[in-house]
């Protein structure tokens, strides 16, 4: 089977509130959207987030031979896990960690960087916008 996973990663005041989601695709059929608030973050943070969230549910949905590509908009984030950038920031070291850790479950994981108006990021961009008003909202309400 081959699944593809568009992430993505934001942080309103970087760092500031903060969310991760992903939209996992077999085909053209959508099996999981996710959203998550991280609490103040920064966008990295939340970036390699989205991508550990999508390998954790794989790890638990998937087998160890289906293909799986993962999309996302952040060059930084996609250029260091596939080694053409070094991590510099050491709270970043522990999040390549467990990415590295989760990809090792399976045979066959692409990296690929696309950008930001890739329809399916975007679409993932958009309920984290949603989300992100939504929490601001019930917060100021408080």
């Amino acid at each position: 089977m081959h699944v593809k996973i568009f992430t993505d990663g934001a942080a309103r005041g970087n760092p500031g509130n903060g969310a991760s989601g992903f939209d996992i695709y077999e085909g053209s059929m959508l099996k999981k959207s996710f959203v998550k608030y991280n609490g103040i973050c920064t966008n990295n943070f939340a970036e390699y987030t989205a991508i550990i969230l999508a390998l954790k549910w794989c790890r638990k949905n998937l087998k160890h031979d289906d293909e799986i590509e993962i999309v996302s908009d952040s060059l930084l984030v996609i250029s260091q896990i596939t080694g053409k950038f070094k991590v510099k920031s050491p709270s970043i070291v522990p999040l390549i960690e467990e990415v590295a850790r989760l990809r090792s479950y399976f045979k066959s994981i692409r990296f690929s960087h696309v950008n930001r108006t890739n329809s399916g990021v975007a679409n993932v961009d958009r309920k984290l916008n949603l989300f992100l008003d939504k929490k601001m909202n019930e917060q100021d309400q408080k």
